[in-house]
């Protein structure tokens, strides 16, 4: 018969089908709202799972549930009500025992828990339709390299005195490093060895009578790695910084060679954001030089003793402090806010690596009586017009926070006042916590959903994609009759399976996501109307109703072949070259374009053919 599917046919539609209800079902279930614990160093299991209980169960809060996720502990709630007062009361009761546990508001899917087994999970949802902050930050690639060109510098002195070459200086550029000799014959002696031990430069010598240099820049190979490496880092400090903040499922991606997108769900408080996530704070600790008069002298004659450095403290007074730094802030892996027992005023706990806990043991003990200070150093910028053009100007602030007389030997674990408040300790210490960023960072572009509209978009998405599935029906069934039922049936698995596939993959849902969708529902009858037109030609040629059947489908396929493998290409450039929203609408839209063609040509044959392919004699078709 020329209108039969073979079984085997039949039964994968009946699978496709089933597994396409299967993983759009948790779309179906909503969120309950959550309260998200982890902790920033051990790894919760069963044990800490039952502590979290028993910690939730002192408070007399109500809740759902309480289950153990993937490196953290969810606890549901009925309500956002119950939600926000738990997160509160958790965390002030964990972190008496622990500063290091993190808690977070979140959405969680209430997928039930036989789905869940399947690994059916809900699409996640963009910042435009739940709420949140989205930040496009730059990385400042001069100061990556300029900064690397720094730490190589000292490397360089370190191997130039191992090494016995006597030099007068080492000097970093913004792009290259500077060396000065003497003598040729101390300049060529440590050429031979540079160029064997430092791989990653190119290396040139030049003299102007009186001294003798070698100039080295970095390859072009050595270069592109550096400023892979500073982005690489850059988003690893801020992963630790978002998850410092605790937010819940953020998005830190990379875009290009020196951009980042973070994306921040539920976060309103956009000032708050932005000063941790740009912020380049760090510390150092040096010992100071001289004493107050020396100190007032310096800054009235300009003269800086040779070996010194003139810094200002908070209240604005100058003070001297030694160039040699004991320890900078890359030596630090941890640090706590807190209160001083004896002052009264908040403190931050310092704890060092090995390397730096090393130094300081030994700076101190030579030390002890003398005062050394603690330097905060933060790079800023602001646009300035210049010559008509607006321009990014970089500022690095660097002021003495704290001066205390070393009394005995520190080494590891110490701590630091002189902060202005329990807020500036605070946010010193995440900072801290989470690292250096390798450069400093600019926020290009930010936006800020409110949950509300957040909301608002959801629901005037949903409801674009109903009108747009009801006018269509209606349509199809008006003018096909019959067989714009069987096109109808169609399109509803079509979008069933577009929202599986969407869940399936974890693509995250954006409004023109749903714009997508929305043209995919108008774009997905066309297969079936150029199908359904090409029978009626066939029938008004004379044909049989059977004939025409098989003839309509077989000869409209090239047709709809060449005009969705168009709009398919067009989709997959989209998503090449596109970001974010852009990328959104083009998978919705390839994906819709795929289920489209699946469900028009082989789900509405297969329809057909059940009504139709078994009768011998038909005198009419219902088009």
């Amino acid at each position: 018969m020329l209108n039969q599917y073979p079984a085997w046919k039949y039964l994968l539609l009946i699978v496709v089908i089933v597994l396409g209800l299967i993983y759009a079902a948790p779309n179906l279930y909503g969120e309950d709202p959550a309260v998200q614990i982890s902790h920033r160093v051990k790894l919760v299991d069963q044990n800490e799972l039952q502590h979290i209980t028993d910690v939730v169960n002192s408070l007399s809060i109500p809740y759902r549930s309480i289950e153990l996720g993937d490196g953290n502990i969810l606890v549901r709630f009925n309500n956002e009500e119950q939600q926000l007062k738990a997160a509160s009361l958790i965390k002030k009761e964990l972190f008496k025992q622990d500063s290091r546990y993190r808690v977070a508001l979140n959405l969680a899917p209430s997928t039930p828990q036989w789905l869940r087994s399947m690994n059916a999970k809900p699409m996640y949802l963009g910042l435009d339709l739940r709420g949140g902050v989205h930040f496009l930050m730059e990385v400042d690639m001069e100061s990556a390299i300029s900064k690397s060109l720094q730490r190589a510098a000292i490397e360089i002195r370190g191997f130039l005195r191992d090494e016995k070459i006597r030099y007068r200086s080492v000097q970093a550029g913004k792009d290259q490093l500077r060396i000065r000799f003497s003598s040729a014959q101390e300049r060529d002696k440590g050429l031979a060895l540079l160029e064997e031990e430092f791989r990653d430069f190119i290396f040139q010598t030049s003299n102007d009578g009186k001294s003798y240099f070698i100039q080295l820049s970095y390859t072009d190979q050595a270069l592109r790695e550096e400023k892979s490496a500073a982005l690489q880092q850059n988003i690893s400090t801020l992963k630790n910084r978002v998850n410092e903040l605790g937010v819940a499922e953020p998005v830190i991606q990379r875009q290009g060679e020196d951009r980042v997108v973070v994306q921040l769900p539920g976060v309103q408080d956009t000032v708050r954001a932005k000063e941790i996530l740009g912020a380049t704070a760090t510390l150092e600790f040096r010992l100071v030089q001289g004493t107050l008069a020396d100190w007032s002298a310096a800054q009235r004659s300009g003269k800086i003793p040779v070996g010194s450095k003139l810094y200002k403290q908070t209240d604005g007074s100058p003070i001297l402090l030694k160039r040699r730094v004991i320890v900078t802030g890359d030596q630090i892996v941890g640090a706590a806010s807190g209160i001083d027992t004896q002052s009264g005023t908040p403190d931050v706990t310092i704890t060092l690596n090995g390397q730096g806990a090393d130094r300081m043991s030994k700076v101190t003990r030579d030390n002890i009586g003398k005062p050394m200070a603690v330097v905060f150093i933060e790079d800023k910028y602001e646009y300035k017009e210049i010559n008509g053009e607006r321009k990014k100007i970089k500022k690095t602030e660097s002021r003495v926070i704290n001066v205390a007389t070393i009394r005995d030997q520190l080494s590891k674990r110490f701590h630091i006042t002189g902060l202005d408040s329990t807020r500036e300790a605070r946010d010193l210490a995440l900072l801290l916590r989470a690292g250096a960023l390798r450069a400093p960072m600019l926020i290009i572009e930010e936006r800020t959903v409110g949950p509300s509209l957040g909301q608002e978009n959801i629901d005037k998405g949903f409801m674009s994609v109903v009108i747009g599935f009801v006018a269509v029906l209606i349509f199809m069934l008006v003018y096909y009759k019959v067989f714009g039922v069987i096109a109808n049936i169609a399109l509803s698995f079509n979008l069933v399976l577009l929202i599986a596939l969407l869940s399936m993959i974890q693509a995250t849902l954006t409004l023109p996501g749903i714009a997508g969708i929305v043209l995919t529902v108008g774009m997905a009858v066309d297969a079936n109307v150029l199908i359904f037109e090409r029978i009626k030609e066939e029938l008004r040629a004379g044909n049989s109703p059977q004939a025409s059947i098989f003839a309509g489908y077989q000869k409209a396929f090239s047709t709809i072949a060449d005009a969705n493998i168009t709009t398919l290409i067009v989709a997959v450039i989209l998503f090449g070259f596109g970001t974010g929203p852009i990328q959104g609408f083009a998978v919705t839209l390839s994906l819709g374009i795929l289920t489209s063609m699946f469900t028009a040509i082989m789900g509405t044959r297969a329809i057909v053919n059940l009504t139709y392919g078994r009768r011998k004699k038909i005198s009419k078709l219902a088009i």
